[in-house]
């Protein structure tokens, strides 16, 4: 169980450290009715990593993908592979679109410049409006559509069908994923709650250093688990 849990570390962080979910929540925290709406994002964002690691755990095990002999099928380095290039290609493109983004900031010439470089995403606009039944579905829909974090959940999900635990540590392992993978999001909604219009601010400074910030970090960590993945496939392979 201990060196599961190790191997699940970085896959963990590849959901903790996800830009435009956090993006997506300071700007829910900043409308109308932002207390009601950051605790249905923060439900829909767990909704969605419990559902994928369900359900990619029950056809894990539906497929047989735990071998008594200890041998994975085929197919399991096939996937592994295949997810090890989407992380690789990620990574380039996270850290390419971050830079892009600076360079845009660094030629601004005028604050409202900086500001419209730095800015969330524009179909994001729309989410000052949202109400809880719409935060609650953009919060599933950010983590299941989102490549990056459907593609960790589905690596955990095989991590721990692979892995040879008891069900109540599968059980336990599964939940401590879920916490980790949550805590970016609950602990803005949390202190939303706490502080009221004083955290504002705060939400603020928050969308701002990670459009300036975090490109590099994800990118690094998203190379991480691709290669993590490329050297499983090869082993499982060859």
């Amino acid at each position: 169980m201990g060196q599961l849990i190790v191997q699940l570390i970085p896959t963990a962080l590849g959901v903790v450290l996800s830009p435009l979910a956090i993006m997506a929540l300071v700007a829910v925290l900043l409308s109308k009715q932002a207390r009601r709406n950051g605790v249905a994002y923060l439900l829909g964002w767990i909704v969605g990593m419990v559902g994928l690691l369900l359900l990619f755990g029950w056809i894990f095990r539906t497929l047989d993908v735990q071998k008594p002999d200890g041998e994975s099928p085929l197919w399991v380095g096939l996937l592994r592979l295949l997810l090890g290039v989407v992380f690789v290609l990620g990574a380039v493109w996270v850290y390419r679109k971050g830079a892009d983004r600076i360079r845009r900031m660094a030629a601004a010439s005028s604050p409202k410049d900086v500001a419209k470089a730095a800015t969330l995403p524009g179909w994001l606009q729309s989410v000052s409006t949202f109400k809880p039944v719409r935060s609650f579905f953009l919060g599933v829909g950010l983590f299941v559509v989102n490549p990056v974090d459907a593609s960790c959940a589905i690596i955990a999900a095989l991590d721990i069908a692979l892995a040879y635990i008891s069900a109540a540590e599968t059980v336990a392992v599964t939940i401590g994923f879920v916490v980790i993978g949550t805590l970016p999001i609950a602990i803005p909604v949390f202190w939303l709650l706490i502080a009221g219009t004083r955290a504002q601010p705060t939400l603020d400074a928050v969308r701002t250093w990670i459009s300036s910030h975090t490109h590099v970090l994800n990118a690094a960590l998203l190379l991480i688990i691709g290669v993590l993945q490329l050297q499983k496939a090869v082993t499982a392979l060859f």
